[in-house]
């Protein structure tokens, strides 16, 4: 593959906080539409809130992950999918390639917001309007002059209106009980259970902590979103834009390292305490808040009321519930809402997906990569898996909880592969220095061995041997 070795480069000085604020709201919304809006809120509504527990464990081991992946590109201003090829050779970037592009051809997340939305606009059959939100998505991604700047803007604007909204709106059916009863969810007590109910699904159970957050490959995505806002030693390492509206940005897939010196370890280190506080408030605090808030929704609006409802009907169930309370107007308000945030998931799992194909189809044939082919390689896998998508919606795979409960299983796997990957390149690769201590080491390790434990016990329910 003969990947460029790292060279010798000078790290700048961390910018004012409000300046470092952006990648944890793509991987924010990106969580929005599966742990936060679908999974978690539909195991609530079957189980209450006795499983809650699992929501603040998942997004935690998630913070975490990320910021291993946040520190190798910090110290190197490379993705991690180089650092590992340039380790590994050729089998990292075709692992990459068909793990995201398998997992993520299910297209859950957005029949889920045809569905929804389609209700508040009183629509019955919004099999057109999930094609027709594929589409627009895709174009829009095509003609945003640089991609990153695409995806930030419109999922910061969304969640600073929408999850205020949502949120203002789920308090007004919390009371004293109910918090109550989610005190005793994040500790695992439950309505006549401890931890995991009776009859649920293991598989359902994974795949909300799979997505607790962004899940699945998308979290490697934040090695590329800091590059991209030029974080550490990401700065100036190029964009992707559009081939129809944007300037050509040169892009060096390899990146440079620091001179380990005491001023420049004192520079990284503020860095990274920055970053650190930045995916705490952005993605940490407001995804918990966030999945906590909908869970106490739903569980104070449909739990035990959900007699001869399926798949992801439980929110149309709580816009009803929610008109009775506010006015017709305000829960179809809500249901719309909700259809625009899952739609707005959608646009960034495209990009995201489409960014990690990209970038790792170009380390497979690097020999021949040239900076403007990136662009084209990125809307080549856009519009690859918008026609996955539509071919598996159009052979009549469209109950969207069950094509997101199968992308959700099948990203838990990657992220028990991945998570030790990560973990052997920050201690194999990184200065001594700027490696991970010991208790983030075990907090990783831990994390792994769970997700594959789940992983293997999740196949073994679905095939019959558990």
């Amino acid at each position: 593959m003969d990947l460029d070795q790292i060279k010798r480069g000078h790290i700048g000085e961390p910018p004012p906080f409000r300046k470092i604020i952006g990648p944890s709201f793509i991987l924010l919304g990106l969580g929005l539409g599966t742990g936060e809006l679908i999974l978690w809120p539909y195991l609530t509504a079957n189980y209450g809130l006795g499983i809650i527990w699992g929501a603040l464990v998942g997004i935690s081991m998630q913070f975490f992950i990320n910021m291993e992946i946040e520190r190798y590109t910090l110290a190197t201003g490379e993705s991690v999918f180089v650092g590992l090829s340039r380790k590994l050779g050729k089998i990292i970037p075709i692992w990459f390639i068909l793990s995201t592009l398998i997992p993520w051809m299910w297209p859950g997340i957005v029949t889920a917001a045809a569905k929804i939305m389609g209700a508040g606009f009183g629509v019955g059959n919004t099999d057109w309007l999930a094609m027709g939100m594929l589409v627009v998505t895709g174009i829009m991604l095509t003609l945003g002059k640089v991609l990153y700047q695409t995806q930030e803007n419109f999922q910061k604007w969304l969640i600073i209106f929408g999850v205020p909204f949502i949120l203002g709106i789920a308090w007004l059916f919390v009371g004293r009980e109910q918090l109550n009863d989610l005190a005793m969810g994040l500790i695992g007590k439950g309505d006549g259970y401890n931890f995991i109910p009776a009859g649920i699904s293991i598989s359902s159970f994974l795949a909300a902590l799979a997505f607790s957050g962004a899940g699945g490959n998308l979290n490697l995505a934040v090695s590329q979103n800091v590059r991209e806002k030029g974080h550490g030693m990401g700065a100036s390492a190029g964009r992707i834009t559009s081939l129809l509206t944007g300037s050509r940005e040169e892009i060096v897939l390899t990146g440079k390292d620091f001179e380990p010196t005491k001023e420049n370890l004192g520079i990284f280190n503020r860095w990274w305490k920055m970053v650190n506080w930045e995916h705490g408030i952005v993605f940490w605090l407001t995804g918990l808040i966030t999945m906590l808030s909908l869970a106490l929704l739903s569980y104070s609006t449909v739990y035990k009321r959900l007699a001869g409802v399926s798949g992801v009907n439980f929110v149309i169930s709580e816009g009803a519930v929610i008109g009775e309370k506010i006015g017709m107007f305000g829960g179809r308000l809500f249901l719309v809402v909700v259809g625009l945030m899952l739609f707005a998931t959608q646009l960034s799992v495209l990009a995201t997906t489409g960014k990690i194909m990209a970038e790792n189809w170009a380390i497979l044939n690097y020999k021949k990569f040239k900076s403007e082919k990136l662009s084209r390689y990125f809307y080549q896998f856009l519009w690859i898996l918008i026609g996955l998508q539509v071919i598996v919606f159009s052979i009549g795979i469209r109950e969207p909880l069950q094509l997101v409960m199968i992308s959700a299983v099948l990203n838990a796997g990657t992220m028990f592969v991945y998570t030790l990957l990560v973990l052997w390149l920050n201690t194999r690769t990184l200065e001594r220095n700027v490696r991970p201590g010991l208790v983030r080491k075990i907090i990783l390790a831990v994390t792994a061995i769970f997700f594959g434990c789940f992983s293997v016990w999740s196949l073994m329910q679905l095939t019959g041997f558990a």
